[in-house]
């Protein structure tokens, strides 16, 4: 599979066969994702696989958006995704290296998340990246260490559904030159 392919491929998968993620097929989307980019390659991005009776109560935090609760419980799997606070976009003393401040921090979760939807698209797996759920409890039911931040929950299965390409804007919306 390209790079092309996979990226023209790759769909926000939302309902799952039953059938289990492989350890050892989910350790190897984890090193491939762990080749995204990060601020002065700090590798902030953190993996937490959740199965069984935690992912059962994990889909229970999603009362500001309760359709992400029902993902959860269909996946066999669901990846919370934390970051080291206070590194990416840090300088060594603690100072801000930009203006930016601290959102390099979810610049590099998200990069770090899309390279993982992408490496499990090619192991054949389906992945949504969901950001609506309560943070803190489910943080809390997670034992999220104090010096990482849950940023986002990425149910993972084999799809049971093969959605179409949303519309995409043309090229002549996206791109503009300037000289």
């Amino acid at each position: 599979m390209t790079a092309n392919e996979c990226i023209r491929g790759r769909r926000s998968i939302r309902r799952f066969t039953d059938q289990p993620v492989s350890h050892e097929v989910l350790a190897q989307i984890v090193e491939t994702a762990s080749y995204a980019p990060s601020w002065k390659n700090t590798q902030i991005t953190r993996y937490i696989a959740v199965e069984g009776e935690k992912k059962a109560a994990l889909a229970k935090c999603t009362r500001l958006f309760p359709g992400n609760g029902a993902i959860i419980e269909n996946a066999p799997m669901v990846i919370a995704v934390t970051i080291i606070k206070g590194r990416s976009g840090y300088e060594r003393d603690g100072s801000f290296s930009t203006p930016k401040e601290g959102g390099w921090q979810m610049y590099d979760a998200g990069v770090a998340s899309e390279a993982f939807c992408l490496a499990a698209y090619e192991q054949g797996l389906g992945t949504v990246i969901l950001g609506l759920f309560d943070e803190d409890d489910a943080a809390e039911l997670l034992e999220v260490p104090n010096d990482r931040e849950l940023v986002a929950l990425i149910p993972i299965g084999h799809p049971a559904e093969t959605p179409n390409a949303p519309r995409r804007k043309t090229v002549e919306d996206l791109l503009s030159y300037q000289s």
